[in-house]
């Protein structure tokens, strides 16, 4: 009930008085104390399932009364993280504001690993997001996930470091002995980098650990060490003099837009998801992950 209070921004009070009020608009138990805690009842349980329903089908309303007029002027909120903030919402907003002038498109930053998190409780309408073969995100059935685009890892080294002057491919064993520029091990990415890593034999020596990849991308180019990049990250910091190591694993990432199930009724979520594949990937594949 605290947990609850706090995220709604009421007092622990106001909460208990909303659930015995609809306890008794309903006439049913609701919630059961369980030790210092409160579980759902099966009557709860029920009546949060439809609530889910409930809601989405509010905005769907909503939406379609603003679409009346076969015009998309809904307001809504994307979430990204720190690269796609960087490289992927700014065309994504321009073009929006070229086809649906009166969509109201606006943007939050979150954790990496909190979006599915809050698109399911609504704190943003859709989210980018990346997935990882070796570390995939989280699935739930209130859940779709887009993919609009995979991009193959390579590896981030200074000229001369462990003596590579020019781009090549290695084997990813060849660099068991280097040095490592990584995310956290507790973070999605720095968790699915040394999987890559384990999986062919090795625990990695994490020099210097950062989330930040244009910092990565900064140490790397000093010569402190490698790290791994795609085409997206490496353009967050193209100044740094790097070189781009090709591995002969196929090491992937995929981006993916994340948005609640059946939300596609959404004008505004619809017209969203088309414009984000089209600036992604223009020829990429329609591809929806369950």
């Amino acid at each position: 009930m605290l947990a609850v209070a706090e995220y709604l921004g009421y007092t622990a009070g106001a909460v208990s008085q909303q659930i015995a009020a609809l306890e008794k608009n309903v006439g049913a138990q609701l919630i059961t104390k369980m030790g210092r805690n409160v579980a759902l009842t099966d009557s709860g349980t029920v009546l949060a399932e439809h609530a889910e329903r409930i809601l989405a089908a509010e905005l769907s309303a909503l939406d379609a009364l603003r679409a009346v007029k076969e015009e998309v002027a809904a307001p809504l909120l994307v979430g990204t993280f720190g690269s796609t903030a960087a490289t992927l919402l700014p065309p994504v907003v321009a073009a929006a504001q070229r086809r649906y002038p009166h969509l109201k498109l606006s943007s939050r930053e979150l954790e990496l690993d909190e979006v599915v998190t809050a698109v399911q409780r609504r704190q943003v309408d859709v989210a980018f997001g990346l997935d990882y073969p070796s570390n995939p995100m989280q699935r739930s059935s209130d859940i779709e996930m887009i993919t609009l685009r995979t991009e193959r890892f390579d590896l981030a080294v200074s000229a001369g470091a462990y003596g590579i002057r020019t781009e090549f491919t290695i084997d990813l064993r060849d660099a068991a002995d280097w040095n490592w520029i990584m995310p956290p091990p507790d973070s999605q990415f720095g968790r699915a980098v040394r999987t890559a890593c384990r999986q062919v034999g090795f625990e990695p020596v994490v020099r210097h650990e950062s989330f930040d990849t244009a910092v990565s991308l900064a140490l790397a180019g000093k010569g402190l060490g490698a790290t791994f990049v795609t085409d997206m990250m490496v353009s967050l910091n193209s100044s740094v003099p790097i070189v781009r190591v090709g591995l002969t694993q196929n090491i992937t990432r995929r981006i993916v837009l994340i948005r609640l199930s059946n939300s596609d009724a959404r004008p505004t979520v619809r017209a969203i998801t088309e414009i984000v594949r089209a600036v992604v990937d223009p020829t990429g594949p329609d591809t929806t992950i369950p």
